[in-house]
């Protein structure tokens, strides 16, 4: 182990300051039921360990502005350093959630700028800003249309229905919301099956969940027959927004017929991502779901206002006439990958993607067996190796060994290339020698956690 690769509590030495406050006579009293009985047990170390010890752990972490991230269906792309600037502002970084209104008429005009902003993009009507990530703003959409439904004397609709090929999050926010589940087969071409719709509609039906393009980075080409279907049995369609950065300024929801959606403003927006948060997921409404909007009292407060600072600042940047760029760009990337390494890896559904597309693994006879016994994991760890972040990978559960890809709009076609370039070696190294790909990572800090064990017995103090 390097001295650096301890922990801060190993490096401690009893004595070491880091940091004298001058003595104050300033003394808050604390109720005895709140007061500790000894003292907390914290490190000492010196001011300089500190430094060392906190740079040595960003230096082995993984970030957007140290490396690329290939990672579909989450945008991880590049935060503009303006975005941060403008949240940084002592007007609007010094604010207090309950400061008198009158104070706060800045903040005010950014949301209302933001609402008309997001309104032109999406085609909604208006936005609420409370949702805090883009679960919360699933289920308030949900809650949305519940409301909508129980309003008009409609208590039978207890059903949402959602493909098969959906986020993780829409049946979990639909069973939250007290929605029973049904699921919608997708055909052999990735797109929703509208014959397999059909039987499912009915006056049981709230509505339907959907992404699109789906998860598949395909643009479900059906989805005004599957609004009309769903508009005539009385439900709803909601817009699952994490592909959104797809369309920019080429097509919007509410023109396809979607009642309410969600936008992810960390993933399409450039804000921060990842690690749990900050998220932030308003909701917008078509006209029949204005006089709802803000009664699901999802948060206290205008959800992550930095968050929602930042997206304002990035699309102000771009302007009406750039923003539309972000998504052909976006598509353009994902295309120039997958045509590049289709020969290397396989390709279930053939054809124009949008912004991200699914691989089933290593390319081979056709089987979903595992290809000289080199799995989809181990090219993700062998990523690490080369200095690239891993994509998504098995997900969606269509496909046993999927790799799905979502290169951004911010990235170089250099650094695209080195990324192909990349690919092709690891797939040839899997044909040669795949004990490379089953020990990587090899030069990372660490190797191969279990991450199961992980996730379920962290160890969370020392």
């Amino acid at each position: 182990m390097k001295y650096y690769d301890k922990l801060i509590f190993e490096l401690s030495k009893s004595g070491r300051q880091g940091w004298s406050l001058p003595d104050t006579d300033a003394r808050i009293e604390l109720p005895a039921e709140l007061m500790r009985s000894e003292e907390p047990q914290l490190p000492e170390v010196s001011e300089l360990e500190v430094v060392r010890h906190y740079t040595n752990l960003s230096q082995m972490n993984f970030g957007v502005d140290t490396g690329f991230y290939p990672l579909g269906s989450c945008t991880m792309k590049y935060n503009p350093k303006i975005n941060e600037e403008v949240a940084c502002m002592p007007g609007f970084s010094q604010m207090h959630p309950l400061q008198p209104e009158s104070t706060v008429a800045g903040a005010k005009a950014v949301l209302e700028g933001m609402d008309k902003a997001l309104a032109a993009i999406t085609g909604m009507k208006h936005f609420t800003f409370l949702p805090c990530a883009g679960a919360h703003g699933e289920l308030t959409g949900l809650m949305l249309i519940k409301e909508y439904h129980i309003a008009r004397g409609d208590k039978a609709r207890t059903k949402i229905i959602v493909p098969d090929s959906a986020h993780g999050t829409n049946p979990a926010s639909a069973a939250v919301c007290g929605f029973d589940i049904v699921v919608v087969k997708s055909r052999e071409n990735g797109l929703i099956d509208v014959e397999s719709l059909k039987p499912l509609l009915g006056p049981d039906i709230a509505g339907i969940m959907m992404t699109n393009p789906n998860t598949l980075g395909l643009f479900e080409k059906d989805i005004r027959e599957i609004a009309e279907l769903v508009h005539d049995c009385g439900g709803l369609l909601y817009y699952d927004g994490a592909n959104m950065n797809a369309l920019l300024g080429v097509v919007r929801p509410g023109d396809m017929g979607f009642d309410v959606m969600h936008l992810n403003l960390h993933k399409t927006f450039s804000t921060p991502h990842g690690g749990g948060g900050p998220g932030s997921g308003p909701v917008g409404v078509a006209d029949k779901l204005l006089p709802y909007l803000n009664l699901p009292k999802v948060s206290g407060f205008h959800g992550n206002f930095g968050i929602i600072l930042r997206a304002y600042a990035y699309i102000l940047m771009l302007g009406k006439e750039n923003v539309k760029l972000a998504g052909k760009y976006a598509c353009l990337s994902a295309n120039y990958i997958k045509e590049s390494l289709k020969e290397c890896f396989k390709l279930p559904i053939p054809g124009v993607c949008k912004h991200e597309f699914v691989f089933d693994g290593l390319l081979n006879d056709g089987a979903h067996d595992d290809v000289h016994g080199a799995t989809t994991l181990d090219v993700a760890k062998r990523l690490l190796d080369y200095g690239f972040h891993a994509p998504t990978i098995y997900f969606p559960l269509l496909f046993h060994q999927a790799i799905m890809i979502e290169p951004t709009e911010t990235e170089s076609k250099e650094t695209i290339d080195s990324f192909i370039e990349v690919m092709r070696k690891i797939a040839a190294e899997a044909a040669e020698d795949p004990q490379i790909l089953h020990g990587a990572p090899h030069n990372t800090p660490i190797g191969r956690p279990d991450e199961t064990k992980a996730a379920r017995q962290p160890v969370l103090k020392f």
